[in-house]
C-alpha cells in the first residue's frame, strides 16, 4: 500500500463538486497559455480534492486523465501533486538521497560477486569512465535494479536516434517504462527521455534517467497506480530507501540492501 496522507481529501470549505468542475474547465484554458505556471498551480491546488476523488474512486485511464487534467503531466505539477499527497518534496529529495547514498550503494554492488558482477560490469565501466553526474546516476540506478534481481531493460528502454519509429511502435505494448533515445553509445547524453504509461507517452524531453525515475515515482502516486510488474522491488527501494517513506516495513530483499547500506 502506498503512503498517501491525503488519499481522498474532503472538498475545501464552501466548495462543491459543481464549482470545482467549473475551475477544472477554466484550468484547461490556462494550460494552453504561456508563462502561466502560477495560475495553473493555484487552480491545481484548488481542484486537488476533486481530482483525487475522481482518480481514486473512478480509476480513469491515463488517456482520460491527460484530457481532463493535462497539467498533471507537467514536471512542475507532478512535483506539486506529490507534495500535496505526501507533504514531501519529490525530485529534490530523490536526487539528494541518491547522491548521498551513491558511494555506499556502489560499494555494496561492487562487493557482490558471481552473476551480479558479470551483469553490472559494463554499466560500472561506463560509470567509471564518465564525469557526467546524470550518466553516473543512471548507471547507479541500473545497477540498483540488477542488484535487486530485476531487469533494468524493462524500465529503461534504450534506442538510437535512427530507431525512433521502432520505439514508437513499442509504446503501445508498454505498461510503464522510460524510452531513452541516444545519438550513439552509452556514454552519450540522451537526446530525449520519455515516460510511457499504459501505451501513452505522458512526458518527454526529460533531462536525465534519474529525473525520469523521480517523475515516474511521482506519477504512480498522482495517478494512484500500482508499481510495475517485475519491478516491485526497485520501486519499493525508491520508496523506502531513497525517499524514506514508510521505511519501517520492507520486503526481505529490500531490507537486506538497506542493512548493507548502513554497515
Amino acid at each position: 500500500m502506498l503512503f498517501q496522507q491525503n488519499h481522498i481529501p474532503s472538498l475545501p470549505a464552501g466548495e462543491t463538486s459543481a464549482n470545482l468542475e467549473v475551475e477544472r474547465l477554466a484550468l484547461l484554458k490556462e494550460v494552453k497559455k504561456r508563462n502561466n505556471a502560477l495560475t495553473i498551480r493555484e487552480k491545481m491546488t484548488k481542484t486537488f480534492a476533486l481530482r483525487r476523488q475522481e482518480i481514486v474512486e473512478n480509476q480513469p485511464s491515463v488517456q482520460e486523465l491527460q484530457e481532463r487534467w493535462p497539467a498533471l503531466f507537467q514536471q512542475e505539477e507532478i512535483n506539486a501533486e506529490f507534495l500535496r499527497i505526501t507533504t514531501l518534496l519529490l525530485q529534490s529529495r530523490f536526487m539528494a538521497s541518491l547522491d548521498r547514498q551513491s558511494s555506499q550503494l556502489l560499494q555494496v554492488i561492487r562487493n557482490k560477486g558471481g552473476v551480479l558482477r558479470e551483469k553490472t560490469k559494463d554499466t560500472i565501466k561506463v560509470m567509471d569512465q564518465s564525469l557526467d553526474i546524470d550518466i553516473r546516476r543512471e548507471c547507479l540506478l541500473k545497477c540498483l535494479i540488477m542488484y535487486l534481481d530485476e531487469d533494468a531493460s524493462c524500465l529503461i528502454k534504450e534506442y538510437q536516434a535512427d530507431q525512433r519509429e521502432e520505439a514508437k511502435r513499442e509504446f503501445e505494448k508498454t505498461t510503464m517504462a522510460f524510452f531513452v533515445t541516444r545519438e550513439s553509445d552509452a556514454l552519450s547524453r540522451a537526446l530525449d527521455i520519455s515516460i510511457v504509461i499504459d501505451g501513452v507517452e505522458v512526458l518527454n524531453e526529460l533531462p536525465s534517467v534519474a529525473c525520469a525515475c523521480a517523475m515516474m515515482f511521482g506519477l504512480i502516486y498522482a495517478l494512484n497506480l500500482k508499481y510495475p510488474e517485475g519491478l516491485k522491488y526497485t520501486f519499493e527501494a525508491f520508496q523506502k530507501i531513497i525517499m524514506d517513506i514508510e521505511s519501517k516495513q520492507m520486503s526481505r530483499r529490500v531490507q537486506n540492501l538497506s542493512s548493507k547500506l548502513q554497515e
